[in-house]
C-alpha cells in the first residue's frame, strides 16, 4: 500500500489496524558512467514498494534528495545541507506523528545520509527527553544493503569489483526497475580506485568517473531481480518486528 496512491479515508482505515509506516530515503547523485543519478532513491523505493504491496504495510513517499555535497562536481547531482535535511525530516516526522503514526521506519539507500538521519532522530526525540517524558513514537534507520541475506547475494553475484559507490549491485537493482535505461559503458580502469571521501573537488580528482572500488559494467537485470527478491522478504520480516514492538 502506497500513501501517494491512497485516499485519506484509506489512510484513516489503515491507522485503525497499524501505526507503522516505511519511508524510503535516498539521494540524487552521480553513480559513475553507467549508473542512474536516482539510484540511491530508486533502490529503497522499489524494494519497499514491492514489500508493501505483498504484505500490506504502508509505504510513504520517497525522501529522494539527501546529503550528497561530495558529489557536486558531477553534473546532475543534487544535495541538501545537513541542517536543511534535518529540518525537513523534522517536518516529515511531525506530520506522520500528528496523524497517529508511532513507528517510523526509514529505509535508506545512501551511506552519506546516515549521520544526518541519526541527527534528525535525536532532534525529534530531544523535546521529549528535555521534558522528562517518553516520546510517543519511535524511529528506525535501516540501509537496504544490510538486510538479512542481501550482502551474501551481492558477494556471490559480484565477487570482484562490487566496490562501495556505483556498485554493481545497486546499478543492477535500478536496471531491474528500469530495464529500458540500461547503459553499456566501458570502464577504465576496469575496477575503480578506493580512497577517502571529502569535499566535491577532492572527490572528482580522486575518482574521475565517479566510481569507488567498483566495476558496475557487471550489472544485470537478473542480478537486480534476485537482490530485490531477497531484500523484499527480509524487509517484510524486519518491518513486522519493528511495528510489533510495543516497547
Amino acid at each position: 500500500m502506497q500513501l501517494s496512491t491512497a485516499s485519506w479515508p484509506e489512510i484513516e482505515a489503515y491507522l485503525s489496524r497499524s501505526r507503522g509506516i516505511v519511508i524510503p530515503i535516498g539521494s540524487h547523485e552521480q553513480h559513475g558512467p553507467n549508473g542512474l543519478i536516482g539510484t540511491d532513491a530508486i533502490c529503497p523505493e522499489v524494494i519497499a514498494q514491492e514489500a508493501g504491496d505483498e504484505d500490506g504495510f504502508l509505504v510513504g513517499p520517497t525522501f529522494n534528495v539527501g546529503q550528497a555535497q561530495h558529489h557536486m562536481a558531477f553534473p546532475g547531482s543534487v544535495t541538501l545541507r545537513p541542517s536543511t535535511m534535518i529540518a525537513a525530516l523534522q517536518d516529515w516526522i511531525s506530520s506522520f506523528t500528528r496523524h497517529g503514526f508511532t513507528r517510523l521506519y526509514f529505509f535508506n539507500g545512501h551511506g552519506g545520509n546516515i549521520a544526518t538521519i541519526n541527527a534528525a532522530f535525536s532532534e525529534a526525540y530531544a523535546p521529549w527527553s528535555l521534558r522528562g517524558e517518553p516520546a510517543p513514537f519511535a524511529c528506525k534507520l535501516v540501509n537496504w544493503w544490510e538486510l538479512r541475506g542481501v550482502g551474501e547475494v551481492c558477494k556471490r553475484r559480484f565477487p570482484v569489483g562490487e566496490g562501495s559507490h556505483a556498485t554493481a549491485s545497486e546499478v543492477s537493482v535500478t536496471y531491474y526497475k528500469y530495464p529500458g535505461f540500461q547503459k553499456r559503458v566501458s570502464m577504465d580502469p576496469k575496477i575503480a580506485p578506493n580512497g577517502p571521501i571529502r569535499d566535491a573537488a577532492d572527490y572528482r580528482a580522486r575518482f574521475p568517473d565517479g566510481r569507488i572500488g567498483s566495476d558496475p559494467s557487471q550489472a544485470t537485470v537478473a542480478a537486480g531481480a534476485e537482490i530485490v527478491g531477497v531484500a523484499r522478504a527480509a524487509l517484510i520480516a524486519d518491518v513486522h518486528r519493528f511495528f510489533d514492538d510495543a516497547g
